[in-house]
């Protein structure tokens, strides 16, 4: 497994402590970033469905993270929350009777790696299968983060303007400007 379990969970402090409105920090992370994003898995709800060889979440998740690894110093220190409901991606017992990450209304465990670390997402969380996306993403620097709730088709990310606007030029993905307080 390249992905490790953290029975110290303070790497989540910020996460934790933060002021954000609930329903915000889990979507699009602490409030603070200089600009926010939503990565869109699948077009918005009305607009066009998406073709049939539309890449995974995770797939795409990958790609926004190689984007993202440009803006952080600590690439080789990077952390993701796992939430305990995924039923596709139990938590192991001594996982479960370990601390949790505790926000409003969630519960995650904490896993510790690389940013390329996410390569073996499925292979170290998901026994193999497809599974969803960490909850969470974040480099040690916490230059940004990316936050992947169980409910929407998106994932929030918040980080320094250029690294927003890298996001939203690669032509790779489907990333938009967003504004956290009027998404949640």
């Amino acid at each position: 497994m390249r992905l490790s379990y953290c029975a110290d969970i303070t790497a989540a402090d910020w996460l934790v402590r933060s002021a954000t409105p609930a329903d915000q920090l889990i979507t699009f992370g602490p409030a603070g970033f200089e600009a926010y994003a939503r990565l869109r898995f699948i077009p918005d709800p009305g607009d066009t469905s998406p073709p049939v060889d539309h890449p995974s979440d995770i797939a795409q998740m990958r790609r926004a993270l190689r984007v993202l690894a440009a803006f952080t110093s600590t690439p080789q220190e990077c952390y993701f929350c796992l939430w305990e409901g995924y039923s596709d991606a139990p938590l192991p017992p001594e996982v479960q009777q370990g601390p949790l990450v505790e926000l409003p209304h969630r519960r995650y465990a904490l896993l510790r790696g690389t940013l390329t670390d996410v390569d073996a997402w499925e292979a170290d969380v998901g026994g193999g299968q497809t599974i969803a996306p960490p909850a969470f993403v974040w480099p040690a620097d916490h230059r940004w983060c990316l936050a992947s709730d169980v409910d929407p088709y998106w994932a929030g990310i918040g980080a320094e303007r250029a690294a927003i606007d890298a996001l939203v030029a690669d032509p790779r993905l489907d990333v938009v400007p967003a504004h956290p307080a009027a998404a949640s």
